[in-house]
């Protein structure tokens, strides 16, 4: 008989206490029932907990999937959610066996950042309204310009108590040694609610419809849904933004321990595999959560059997005491988020990008406005271009170098990658040269030549009264150990 270390033991409760109100705050952001926040989390640990490929990090409901999630609920209803879960999960599971979980460590930081800073400003904007009991405006720019009115709208007592859970938990990780045995959420959420309670606040509270009628699996006629266009962009949204946050995860937990390092492509089918069981429960998606994993290591954890218990206890938790939720006012809730939020915008690496990498600057902020002016999907879309002209801007350097021989000539040496994009300034150089002097032109240097440039060469080549040599630049650049002959007025 396995006995579980006393250290994982403990470690299990306090990311338990950690993972309870997320995943009932994640829930209720998304516009779902709060319990089927709590089913992701325990198909988290019991599923996604016992498989291989990551031993520390937990999985659960994220913020990062919220929004997400949210439109996807508002376009196509809750019960077209298991469907869209399970297709991702089924998706991840592909991605896993094909050897692909690698390949996501790939996807330029900034682009990541800028993702996670645009979820962030979307669900600070959000949670705003949830925190005054107000109704949020379905678009997120429409969010942002509506905070402007938003204190005509609001509860002011709703706002008291959610500005005071924000205030806990900056302050609470300051007494370092309360911080240590109780997660900051826990009391955030703790005195908001018993406050609430205790002074009979009129602010509203979770709505509880017990686990049974809130799980809703999907029927078999509701796969059919899956041919539809919309709903496989949104499946392909939820598989490759959950794989992203979750790999990035476990790159990061991977630094906070010396225990055995993420398998990228195990991790990424454990994923899947609690993606498609969530589906059939009709849950939220799941991905591993770094605040969580987090936890879990600070707390001691050494092996996998933490976070398979903290599964343990959402599940004891949400079969025995489901009536707890009712006393939890949203505001909290939303309290809680708009902090998580705050956490997702890097804040202090815009500063060093800014100073050090102007590029990855532009791909980060371009990423985060298109998400909160579109949606996350076509933001992401929109920042991956980005990253990849940028990638092709910065490799594509040509330099044209001028050697006057006197009366032998002058001598041009092209050097570096000719592409379409740097071929002006190209052009530029050659045509500045002077038509009275013998020009021998010597492309030894260059690593790659494509159509456009090579093309550009061999006009004006022509146009100087000479032709390339057939083929020379067959083997992009390769072909061209040679300089041709002297191009001549």
């Amino acid at each position: 008989m396995h006995v579980v270390p006393k250290v994982d033991l403990s470690a299990s409760l306090v990311v338990f206490l950690v993972a309870l109100p997320l995943c009932v705050g994640v829930a209720v952001a998304s516009g779902v029932p709060a319990e089927l926040g709590l089913v992701t989390g325990i198909v988290g640990g019991l599923v996604a907990g016992v498989l291989p490929g990551s031993s520390l990090q937990v999985s659960g409901p994220a913020a990062g999937l919220t929004v997400l999630v949210y439109e996807a609920v508002q376009t196509y209803g809750l019960r077209a959610l298991g469907v869209l879960v399970f297709g991702a999960g089924v998706v991840q599971v592909g991605l896993g066996a094909l050897r692909l979980g690698r390949w996501f460590r790939a996807v330029s930081v900034a682009v990541v950042q800028g993702m996670l800073a645009g979820i962030g400003l979307v669900l600070i904007a959000g949670q705003l309204y949830a925190m005054g009991d107000a109704a949020a405006p379905a678009s997120g720019i429409g969010k942002i310009a509506g905070l402007f009115s938003l204190g005509g709208d609001a509860d002011p007592v709703a706002l008291v108590v959610g500005g005071g859970t924000v205030l806990v938990l900056v302050l609470w990780p300051r007494w370092r040694r309360g911080a240590r045995v109780v997660p900051a959420p826990l009391p955030a959420v703790g005195l908001a609610s018993a406050a609430t309670g205790l002074l009979d606040l009129s602010v509203r509270r979770v709505g509880v419809h017990g686990l049974l009628d809130a799980v809703r699996p999907p029927a078999v006629a509701d796969l059919g849904r899956l041919t539809e266009v919309g709903v496989i962009g949104t499946v392909l949204a939820f598989a490759l933004i959950a794989s992203a946050e979750s790999l990035f995860s476990a790159a990061a937990v991977d630094r906070l321990h010396r225990g055995p390092r993420t398998d990228y492509d195990r991790e990424l089918i454990a994923q899947g595999a609690g993606n498609a069981v969530c589906g059939v429960l009709g849950a939220l998606p799941m991905t591993a959560v770094i605040v969580r994993s987090a936890a879990n290591v600070q707390a001691g954890a050494r092996t996998k059997a933490s976070r398979v218990l903290h599964g343990v206890w959402l599940l004891v938790f949400t079969a025995l005491l489901p009536g707890v939720l009712g006393v939890i006012p949203v505001a909290a809730l939303a309290g809680l988020l708009v902090h998580a939020g705050c956490k997702l915008v890097p804040v202090r690496e815009l500063g060093v990008l800014w100073r050090e990498h102007r590029g990855e600057f532009v791909v980060l902020v371009v990423t985060a406005v298109a998400i909160v002016v579109g949606n996350l999907f076509e933001g992401v879309l929109v920042g991956l271009a980005l990253a990849v002209a940028k990638t092709a801007w910065d490799i594509s350097h040509v330099h044209v170098e001028t050697e006057d021989l006197g009366d032998v000539g002058l001598v041009v040496r092209v050097m570096g990658n000719a592409t379409f994009l740097r071929l002006p300034k190209l052009l530029d150089a050659l045509e500045a040269l002077p038509h009275d002097r013998d020009v021998r032109l010597e492309l030894g240097g260059l690593r790659h030549v494509d159509h456009a440039c090579a093309a550009a060469l061999e006009g004006w080549a022509a146009a100087r009264g000479h032709a390339c040599p057939e083929g020379w630049a067959a083997g992009r650049g390769h072909a061209l150990t040679g300089a041709p002959p002297a191009v001549t007025p």
